[in-house]
């Protein structure tokens, strides 16, 4: 209800300004017109005395001989020329002056009507010799024109005729003097500008005020830096001049009707009793609103230790609804660890159960293998590849927990490809490089022997010969330190097709419907890294498929808070 109260005060106490404004535009622009159109009328009458003295006066023409030819002559038309502009100055009020310049004779004569003396006369006539004397540019015989002298702005008509020019002289403060009279309040004044914008009157009062007198026909406009003030003005249709007033705003506010006073008080009135209301609304409906907000988003953030609502004095219906939120999140907290237990143990299971699987044909192979050597009664090989499988099943067998010493993994997997070699002899070598001090790194167990027994699977075979390369790194990536490892074989790289997939990070299976050992491996690094650790896959060209892991080196899980080398 408030809201829109004081809008409608506020557009009415708009709409009541821009009205003042408006009446006083139309007011001043009428006074303008007006007062420019008497101006015009004026000048009209002067331009009309001056052609016609052109045009008919023969004592003009003995202006352009020389006087020395015939000094009577001269002198006489000069007299008539001088008594005749003398009485039709007195026709003129707004007219300084007229005078006749003959330019064989350098000869300047003027009216002695005006002035306040002979000091002010001479600087006139000074004036009006620079203006003839230094004329380079052709003048329109039906406009007035300014000069601008060393004592101010002045307005000039030149009729040329040969070598005499004729000509009208004011001073533009002259013109404007009726004008100074009007009241346009503290500050506010009229004045002529040039075609320009620059003001021939009151400069002072412009400059002082930043006010622009660039204005827009039959509009107004607002200007000035201190103040604002109504700019309107109105161009003259006898010379490139324009006459321009300027009222200052407060002078037009200050003659609005009551009903704007008591807007305002209504107004702000209206805003303080909004103000009182809404601290009123903010301790009895927004703070408890905005605990009860803060509480769910610090509940939406996983932040249940800190999500209950604090018992602090409020009303009975909000007590209410806080005891029954915090009862909410005592029961989703509760809700979320049995999950989140429940979860963790699945992923336990899980992990046991993906590092537990013993590749069948493996087994069989290796059985096979010793049942050959022993038809060759090789026992020196026989007793090799069963400790070989001893070992091979013994850390199988125990690797139980998440994660085994990159020695133990390597050696492991080293153990794996000797009996890998005693299949395939003389067709299989491997090489193993690994810093030292990396040798007692976490890693989870069998990712390496994985990656080696797949190389075997589909890169080893009785045509030709296969080398297997395991290199262990150490990698630092800003505050993170990495073990970067790499296993790469001769074969024939992966398939394109397998390689897609993998790169895409599709779940395959074989057409048996066994899970392959990638996948094995990819989804155990999840499980205990969420992510932390890069898996990629590639063909070198020449040199077989290429799998390079990279793991942190120092995690933190739930089960295992930290794990160092």
């Amino acid at each position: 209800m408030i809201v829109p109260f004081v809008t409608v005060l506020i557009i009415i106490n708009y709409y009541s300004v821009q009205v003042v404004r408006n009446q006083v535009a139309d007011s001043n622009h009428n006074m303008l017109s007006m007062y420019m159109g008497e101006i015009d009328r004026r000048l009209s009458a002067v331009d009309h005395y001056l052609f016609h003295l052109v045009g008919q006066n023969l004592d003009l023409l003995d202006m352009e001989l020389p006087k020395n030819m015939d000094m009577d002559r001269y002198m006489k038309a000069q007299l008539r020329l001088f008594n005749s502009m003398n009485q039709e100055i007195g026709y003129h009020e707004s007219i300084d002056l007229l005078f006749i310049y003959s330019a064989v004779n350098q000869d300047l004569f003027m009216t002695q009507t005006f002035g306040r003396g002979y000091e002010e006369r001479a600087e006139v006539r000074n004036q009006i010799l620079k203006l003839v004397q230094g004329d380079t540019q052709p003048y329109n015989n039906n406009r007035w024109y300014i000069w601008k002298g060393d004592q101010g702005y002045y307005l000039f008509h030149l009729v040329k005729a040969g070598d005499v020019y004729v000509g009208a002289w004011v001073d533009a403060d002259k013109i404007i003097f009726p004008l100074d009279r009007v009241d346009f309040g503290e500050n506010g004044s009229a004045l002529l500008a040039t075609q320009d914008w620059v003001p021939m009157n009151h400069a002072d009062l412009v400059g002082q005020y930043g006010i622009s007198l660039q204005y827009e026909p039959s509009r107004y406009h607002l200007s000035g830096d201190k103040a604002q003030y109504l700019v309107m003005g109105q161009s003259s249709s006898k010379g490139h001049f324009h006459l321009i007033a300027f009222i200052p705003e407060s002078k037009i506010l200050e003659k609005l009707p009551y009903l704007q006073r008591i807007s305002s008080i209504l107004t702000i009135g209206a805003g303080i009793f909004l103000l009182l209301f809404i601290f009123f609304m903010r301790k009895v409906f927004l703070l408890p609103i905005s605990r009860l907000i803060v509480s769910i988003r610090k509940l939406q953030s996983g932040n249940f230790s800190h999500a209950h609502i604090k018992e602090v004095p409020t009303s009975t219906e909000y007590r209410m609804l806080n005891e029954a939120f915090n009862q909410m999140v005592r029961e989703i907290e509760k809700l979320k660890i049995d999950v989140y237990e429940e979860k963790l143990n699945h992923q336990k299971a899980e992990l046991k159960h993906l590092q537990l699987q013993i590749n069948p044909h493996f087994f069989l192979n290796s059985l096979n293998i010793i049942y050959n050597l022993a038809t060759i009664k090789d026992f020196k090989l026989i007793q090799e590849m069963s400790m070989c499988l001893v070992t091979y099943f013994r850390f199988m067998f125990r690797s139980n927990s998440s994660f085994v010493t990159l020695q133990d993994e390597l050696m492991h997997t080293e153990n794996y490809l000797r009996i890998q070699q005693l299949r395939f002899p003389d067709r299989l070598t491997f090489h193993v490089t690994a810093p030292e001090q990396l040798m007692n790194c976490p890693i989870p167990p069998l990712v390496i022997q994985t990656i080696v027994e797949n190389s075997v699977k589909h890169a080893v075979n009785m045509d030709d010969y296969t080398e297997i390369t395991i290199r262990v790194g150490l990698e630092q990536e800003q505050e993170s330190t990495y073990a970067r490892i790499e296993i790469q074989d001769t074969g024939r790289g992966f398939p394109q097709s397998v390689l897609d997939q993998l790169q895409q990070d599709e779940e395959w299976e074989s057409k048996e419907g066994e899970q392959i050992g990638i996948w094995n491996v990819k989804r155990r690094l999840r499980l205990l890294y969420h992510y932390q650790a890069v898996i990629e896959f590639s063909n070198t060209p020449g040199k077989g498929a290429n799998v390079r892991f990279r793991l942190p080196i120092k995690i933190k899980k739930e089960q295992e808070l930290s794990l160092f080398c």
